[in-house]
């Protein structure tokens, strides 16, 4: 099976978020993506097959178990489609049958998802404690990813965060993760933000494209502003631009390869 490694949201090697992108020409078990998935260990790997000319179904698989949607694995698959075919649009279809329109835009590729809303939630002492956290500007769910979100109001102090993982844990069951995020102290940026998700995934995600659903237009609202850019910092560190149209958001990024090679089955 053709397997690339690609890491999005960055325009050098190392950086950004590696993402696995497996191209499926034949039938292959779930329980074989999600072995391959555990093998390869990063926080999520592509599963893609072509049904029509510029259609692919996409499958995506973090070490534990399968997920809906991943912005970094989806521009990861797109950056295999584009080098490795003529094509300049395409569209991923998920397991939920949500559809990923995907095209080239310059150097950068652009990337189509849904929006999704965020509703008050109030947060465990037990969870801002794992965090580190001492005072929080709001906080609030997503349904759809069944994702917190905190609003720090020190990016800084989001940079310097060391949540302690298993107490993390504890704070709270049923959830897949939380994302901490804040105004950004640079003029470069709009908002940063971390993602930790052990729940169901790695203790924190380098880059993390798929919460910009919720999160761009969280930060769009609160700074009225339709175009932004956000920063993910994490260790490995992550930029993106996003717009937010009312019914979509659209991301931008850049993507680098590393890897080419074959997994045998």
């Amino acid at each position: 099976m053709k397997t690339y490694f690609i890491d999005s949201f960055t325009t050098e090697k190392f950086k950004g978020n590696p993402a696995a992108v497996c191209l499926v020409e034949n039938e292959v078990s779930e329980a074989t993506m999600q072995h391959v998935a555990a093998e390869i260990g990063f926080s999520e790997t592509a599963f893609i097959q072509k049904r029509e000319d510029t259609v692919y179904g996409i499958r995506f698989f973090t070490p534990k178990q399968e997920i809906a949607l991943c912005g970094h694995a989806t521009l990861a698959s797109a950056k295999v489609i584009f080098e490795t075919g003529n094509k300049l649009q395409l569209s991923f279809v998920n397991k939920d049958g949500v559809r990923l329109p995907v095209e080239k835009s310059g150097d950068k590729i652009r990337m189509q998802f849904p929006v999704y809303t965020t509703n008050p939630f109030e947060v465990p002492s037990a969870m801002l404690q794992a965090l580190g956290i001492d005072s929080i500007i709001d906080s609030r769910y997503n349904k759809e990813m069944n994702i917190v979100l905190i609003e720090m109001n020190d990016a800084n102090r989001l940079q310097q965060l060391k949540p302690d993982i298993p107490a993390l844990i504890k704070s709270f069951q049923g959830i897949s993760g939380v994302l901490v995020t804040a105004k950004s102290n640079s003029m470069a940026y709009d908002f940063e933000y971390r993602y930790f998700w052990p729940w169901i995934g790695t203790d924190e995600d380098p880059v993390t494209g798929a919460v910009q659903t919720f999160l761009t237009p969280y930060w769009a609202q609160k700074l009225n502003k339709k175009e932004l850019k956000a920063f993910q910092a994490s260790q490995r560190t992550g930029v993106m631009e996003t717009q937010f149209s009312g019914n979509m958001v659209y991301i931008f990024g850049e993507a680098v390869k590393t890897l080419e090679g074959n997994i045998i089955l």
